[in-house]
C-alpha cells in the first residue's frame, strides 16, 4: 500500500519536540493504526519545512520501520491559490510512475491547506491519482481514526440509484418527454446524454430533413444549461440562408466601414454564442471559406471579423446538423475533409419517421398535448379514429417524406377541425386522403408528370412503366419541335434511311393514335 500526502505543517508539528508522542499528529496517526499496513509514504513539502519533514521521516521510521518514506519538495508560492496548487500537484502526478496493477494507492487528504485537499479530491476523481482518498481524524486515543472513501460512486448503491434516475431524467428531457420505443434512437440519445454533459467537443447530428435535429440541439443546450455547464446563448443558423458576401458578415462579424453599408460594428453569431453553444444547421451548404474560418475557430476559439486588424474569441460547443452525405462533398470537393475530421469525432446519425414506426403512436400523444398548450384546448381521438389513423401511419402506404414535420402538422390540421374537442373518422378520412395526395405529388417521377398531364392520371395508372417512359419521351420531343413532320423525323432519324418509303409523320401519327392522341393535344 502507497500513500501519498501533504505534510501537515501545523497538525503534524503539533507538541514540539518534547510531546508530540502525546498529540494527535494525521501524518504519523496513520501509521498507529494497527490495520493500516503503509509499504511507502510519498510526503509532499517545500523548502521552508524541511526540519519538520524530516522529523516526521524519523518518526514513521520508529514506529512503522517498514514503511519507505520518500520526500518529494512541492514548491507553492501560495498554497491557497487554486491554479497554482492545482497545477504543481498535476505536474507531481503526471510525472510520477504509477504501477497500479500491482499497487493500491491512497491519497492522504487531511493535511494541506483546504485548497491544496480540493485539488487532491479534484485530481483522485479524475483519475491523475489512481487511488482512493484516505482520511484521518483525532479521536478518543492518541492516534485517532481513518476513513477510506472510494471514488468509485457505483459501489454506492443510494448514490447509484439517485445517479442512474438522474440520467433517466436526462434522457427523458431530450427526448421531450416522449416515451420513445425504437432501440436505435433510445441507445443513441442515452450516448449523446452522456457525451454532451462529458465534453465540450462538436457534436454532428447526422438525418433527414424533419428528423428532429433542431429540436434535439435546443434540448442539448437546455440540458447543459440546466447543469450549469454553460453560461451563454443558444445561437441557431440555418447555413443554407447564408449566401455570398453577408455569410462571412454574418457569421463572424465585422468592422465598421468594413464594406458598403457596414455602417456600425456587427458582432457576429459566432461571438454571439461565447460561453454558449452554437448550432450551425445544414452545415454542408457553407461555402469553402466558411468552412476554413469555422474550423480555425473551432480548434483555436478565435477568428478575424471582416475588416478586423485584430482577432476577437468566442468559447462555445458546436453542434452542427446536416441531411447530407457530408463523405460524399468531401469527394466532390465543396466540403473540407479536415472539418469533417474535426466534427467526426461524435457523429450521431438520426432515423426517420418511416424506420422508427413503433415511436409513432407515442409522438401522436406529445403532439396533442403541445397543440393543447399551445392553444389551450385539449384534443382527443375516438377509438375508432384512432385505430384507422394508426393502421394508416404505420402501413406501407405512410410515406412520412418530412418525418416529423409531415407528422406534427397532420395532428395539427385534425386537431384544428376537430368538433368538441374529439377527432373522428370523417377528420381522419380527410387526412389521410390530404397526406396521401400530397406524398404521390411529391414522389411523381418527370415521366409520369409529362404523360398525367397529357392523359390524366387515371389512365397512366394502367401503363406500363415501359409505355411511360417511351411516350412521356415522344411527347417530349414532339413539344420541342415545330411540327409533326419535323417531330418525325427527329425520332425516326436512325432508321430512315433503311426505309424504300419514308413517311416520318404517318409513322408517329400512328404510334400517337395507340393512346386515342394526337399531334395537337400532345404538341400544346
Amino acid at each position: 500500500m502507497k500513500v501519498i500526502g501533504f505534510l501537515g505543517t501545523v497538525l503534524d508539528a503539533a507538541g514540539g519536540r518534547n510531546k508530540r508522542w502525546e498529540r494527535w499528529r494525521p501524518t504519523i496517526s496513520l501509521h498507529q493504526q494497527e490495520d493500516l499496513l503503509i509499504d511507502s509514504y510519498e510526503l509532499l513539502h517545500d523548502k521552508r519545512n524541511e526540519a519538520l519533514a524530516k522529523r516526521i521521516v524519523k518518526d514513521i521510521q520508529q514506529i512503522s520501520p517498514e514503511t519507505q518514506v520518500t520526500r518529494h519538495i512541492v514548491e507553492l508560492k501560495n498554497p491557497w491559490d487554486f491554479e497554482e496548487v492545482y497545477g504543481a500537484l498535476h505536474d507531481f502526478a503526471d510525472g510520477y510512475e504509477f504501477d497500479s496493477d500491482n499497487e493500491d494507492y491512497l491519497i492522504h487528504i487531511t493535511t494541506g491547506t483546504h485548497v491544496a485537499q480540493i485539488c487532491m479530491f479534484l485530481l483522485t476523481e479524475a483519475r491523475y491519482f489512481p487511488g482512493k482518498l484516505i482520511q484521518s481524524s483525532p479521536g478518543r486515543r492518541v492516534e485517532g481514526t481513518y476513513t477510506i472513501i472510494d471514488l468509485d460512486l457505483s459501489k454506492y448503491d443510494r448514490i447509484a440509484t439517485r445517479f442512474q434516475i438522474e440520467q433517466q431524467q436526462a434522457t427523458s428531457f431530450l427526448k421531450s418527454g416522449i416515451s420513445t420505443r425504437n432501440e436505435t434512437f433510445n441507445r443513441m440519445i442515452d450516448q449523446i446524454e452522456q457525451v454532451t454533459i462529458r465534453t465540450k467537443s462538436p457534436v454532428l447530428l447526422m438525418g433527414p430533413t424533419g428528423a428532429g435535429k433542431s429540436q434535439l440541439a435546443r434540448r442539448i443546450y437546455d440540458l447543459k444549461k440546466s447543469r450549469h455547464q454553460v453560461d451563454g446563448l443558444l445561437v441557431e443558423v440555418n447555413c443554407a440562408t447564408l449566401k455570398g458576401d453577408s455569410a462571412m458578415s454574418a457569421l463572424f462579424g465585422h468592422k465598421k466601414g468594413a464594406f458598403t453599408g457596414a455602417s456600425s460594428d456587427r458582432a457576429g453569431l459566432l461571438k454571439t454564442a461565447d460561453k454558449g453553444v452554437l448550432f450551425l444547421d445544414e452545415i454542408g451548404e457553407l461555402g469553402l471559406d466558411e468552412q476554413a474560418m469555422i474550423l480555425r475557430a473551432i480548434e483555436e476559439r478565435r477568428f478575424l471579423p471582416v475588416g478586423a486588424d485584430q482577432e476577437t474569441g468566442s468559447d462555445f460547443q458546436l453542434l452542427a446538423g446536416t441531411n447530407r452525405d457530408l463523405n460524399e462533398a468531401v469527394a466532390k470537393g465543396v466540403f473540407r475533409e479536415d472539418l469533417l475530421a474535426r466534427l467526426n469525432l461524435w457523429t450521431f446519425y438520426m432515423l426517420g419517421l418511416k424506420d422508427r414506426r413503433e415511436d409513432i403512436e407515442p409522438n401522436i400523444d406529445y403532439e396533442l398535448t403541445k397543440y393543447a398548450e399551445d392553444n389551450g384546448q385539449k384534443i382527443t381521438f375516438n377509438k375508432e379514429a384512432r385505430d384507422k389513423y394508426l393502421k394508416f401511419a404505420l402501413s406501407g402506404e405512410a410515406v412520412w417524406s418530412a418525418n416529423f414535420r409531415d407528422l406534427s402538422a397532420s395532428i395539427t390540421r385534425m386537431s384544428t377541425f376537430a368538433q368538441n374537442g374529439r377527432i373522428t373518422v370523417t377528420e381522419v378520412t380527410f387526412e389521410i386522403e390530404r397526406l396521401a395526395k400530397t406524398w404521390h405529388a411529391g414522389s411523381k417521377n418527370p415521366s409520369d408528370a409529362i404523360v398525367e398531364d397529357v392523359l390524366g392520371a387515371e389512365m397512366i395508372t394502367h401503363m406500363d412503366l415501359f409505355d411511360r417512359l417511351q411516350l412521356a419521351q415522344v411527347i417530349k420531343i414532339c413539344r420541342s419541335e415545330k411540327s409533326l413532320s419535323a417531330a418525325g423525323r427527329t425520332l425516326y432519324a436512325a432508321t430512315r434511311s433503311k426505309k424504300k418509303v419514308t413517311n416520318d409523320a404517318d409513322r408517329l401519327r400512328k404510334y400517337l393514335q395507340k393512346f386515342d392522341l394526337n399531334w395537337q393535344m400532345v404538341s400544346e
